[in-house]
């Protein structure tokens, strides 16, 4: 086992980190759905109740993905988390918000009332999606920093990477790109919280309303995806020459990325039909309610084949668009090689957590949320 591949082997890793915590950002997608999903307070409250179940999964995600990141690729934990900081804590903050709004909109003592606390959520369900979105964009758009490794040396003031400008992290918004696959993943998300609803809330009137809203959104995140994929794919991209590690511009370098690793164009081409197969299924049947399944797997094949374009292949995964050279591979960006294999064997115990988190889900889901659940046991 070389050190290429204990770098590949992590960004497999992380990728599929980021895979999963797409697609349990259904909490998010449901919550801004509360209410138009439900029509009064106790249906409102099982939609909230249902996602509340599920949260931390959503929030362990994110701190596990970020954790991963920082320990196998940690400049680019310095250059992102640290330079971009405005962003990340745009996103952080909303999630700190979910984590309230979930354990005090019932409390007594609430001077702000349910309602407010419930609008809390919908502002996490927006703010969450469409940024991590506009985040991971910039994995194939670029960002503006700039790195130098020489300012280790330098005793007062050793930081490697800087923001090239003063807004850390907001400039992503401004590129219309970043902003398509953000709006992307929150109709994603909306798509994912309605199957969520219908497979998980034991209730007839939420379950017809989520099928409406779910084609409708699905439409849009079809087309918002399918626009920004085609344009990524025929777009100039970010490689690397792996003897000398010079960045430069290859035409259509993701789509020959899909050609090159012929296999992901396999598993992308998977998560697409399995997805579309959900959808589909539970939108247009008035009994089925397991399109979760087959749309989660979908997303997770989906976004896991994106993630690997972006950085296997020799493809520079966090590119600057102030100094090419700046920009970031697996390469340039990870843990020494004895901290990747000291890491590599303590990852051979995600399948025992992984075990864990399915008999965890299996059991919170061994009932369905109805209103007897609301009105006799303990509830948010």
């Amino acid at each position: 086992m070389t050190y290429t591949f204990f770098q590949e082997y992590w960004w497999f890793l992380v990728s599929l980190l980021g895979a999963l915590l797409v697609f349990l950002m259904f909490v998010q997608g449901a919550n801004t759905l509360i209410f138009d999903l439900g029509k009064t307070e106790l249906e409102r409250r099982m939609v909230v109740n249902s996602t509340g179940h599920k949260w931390e999964f959503t929030f362990t995600t994110l701190v596990t993905f970020g954790g991963a990141f920082f320990a196998s690729f940690p400049l680019f934990y310095s250059t992102s988390f640290g330079g971009a900081y405005w962003l990340w804590m745009a996103i952080l903050f909303s999630f700190v918000l979910q984590a309230v709004s979930y354990e005090f909109q019932n409390k007594l003592g609430n001077v702000l009332g349910t309602k407010t606390f419930q609008w809390f959520l919908i502002i996490n369900g927006i703010v969450g999606p469409l940024l991590l979105g506009g985040a991971v964009a910039t994995f194939f758009n670029g960002s503006n920093f700039i790195v130098n490794k020489d300012n280790i040396t330098e005793m007062a003031q050793p930081v490697i990477s800087k923001w090239a400008n003063g807004s850390h992290g907001l400039d992503a918004l401004l590129d219309v790109w970043n902003l398509v696959l953000g709006a992307a993943v929150f109709f994603l998300a909306r798509v994912l919280g309605t199957l969520y609803i219908i497979n998980n809330v034991a209730h007839e009137a939420i379950r017809t309303r989520a099928r409406k809203h779910l084609l409708i959104n699905a439409v849009i995140f079809l087309v918002l995806f399918l626009t920004f994929l085609v344009r990524t794919l025929l777009k100039d991209g970010y490689g690397y020459d792996p003897a000398t590690g010079v960045i430069m511009m290859v035409p259509m370098k993701y789509f020959t990325n899909l050609l090159d690793m012929w296999y992901l164009l396999v598993i992308l081409l998977i998560g697409v039909v399995s997805l579309l197969y959900g959808v589909v299924r539970t939108a247009f049947s008035k009994t089925y309610i397991y399109g979760i399944w087959f749309g989660g797997v979908g997303v997770v094949l989906v976004v896991l084949v994106l993630l690997l374009c972006a950085g296997w292949n020799n493809t520079a995964y966090y590119p600057s668009n102030a100094d090419l050279q700046s920009s970031l591979t697996i390469a340039n960006s990870c843990s020494s090689e004895f901290t990747l294999k000291t890491m590599s064997a303590v990852s051979l115990l995600i399948p025992f957590i992984l075990a864990y988190i399915v008999v965890a889900w299996r059991a919170l889901d061994k009932k369905k949320i109805d209103e007897h659940e609301i009105l006799n046991e303990d509830a948010y």
